[in-house]
Formats: structure tokens, C-alpha cells, sequence
């Protein structure tokens, strides 16, 4: 059997939502990546970014830091392995919040493992 390959490219978007069908048989484990970039104005006064990853709407990670790289982008990422019982779906949302930069890209992938 060919392992699972999910993926979602939302663009700018402030939010996205992947959602991964139950399947009747069998237990499954995905490796889930979550990534945002962000544009970095030239002069901007402090920017910051920031990524919320929930899973099933619970909130797996939240991060918020410093936008670098005037001019050009920045960016985080965040990782993380995650259990389907037969019968279940999944759901994978993240959320991108920004100051003083602007949303760029917001990617999510899930490959069975």
C-alpha cells in the first residue's frame, strides 16, 4: 500500500484547514509540517509574525517572534507526528497573524509514515 501524502498551499491566507478522510480499516500515523513566510518591508517598525497550529481543535503549537531580514522574508515552521484511530478524520488548522509585515505563503503537509 502506497503511504498517504496530503498537502495544502493557502497562499496569503491567515488561516487553513487540512482535512485528512477516516478510513474504515486501519490506524494511521502522519508526520504533519507546518510553514509560513512572511514579506519584511524595508523600515518596518518592529514587525512581528506569528503561526498557531491546532489538530482536531487543540492547539499544538504557538509561536510569535521578531520579523528579520528587511526587504526580503522570514518565516517559521513547526513539525510534529500525530495518531489516527480507525474511523477518524483529521484536522490540521493554522492560523498566520502578522504586524507590520504581510502574510506571503502558508503551506501544510502530511505524509504517512
Amino acid at each position: 500500500m502506497t503511504p498517504e501524502r496530503w498537502t495544502l498551499s493557502a497562499g496569503d491566507a491567515a488561516t487553513a484547514t487540512l482535512h485528512i478522510p477516516a478510513d474504515a480499516r486501519r490506524e494511521r500515523r502522519f508526520e504533519i509540517a507546518c510553514a509560513i513566510t512572511v514579506a519584511v518591508p524595508g523600515g518596518g517598525r518592529q514587525p512581528w509574525h506569528e503561526m498557531t497550529v491546532q489538530a482536531d481543535g487543540q492547539r499544538q503549537w504557538r509561536r510569535r517572534v521578531d520579523s528579520h531580514n528587511p526587504g526580503a522574508w522570514d518565516g517559521l515552521d513547526y513539525r510534529f507526528s500525530r495518531s489516527v484511530p480507525v474511523g477518524q478524520a483529521l484536522k490540521i488548522t493554522v492560523s498566520v497573524a502578522c504586524q507590520g509585515a504581510r502574510r506571503r505563503t502558508l503551506d501544510v503537509e502530511a505524509d504517512e509514515v
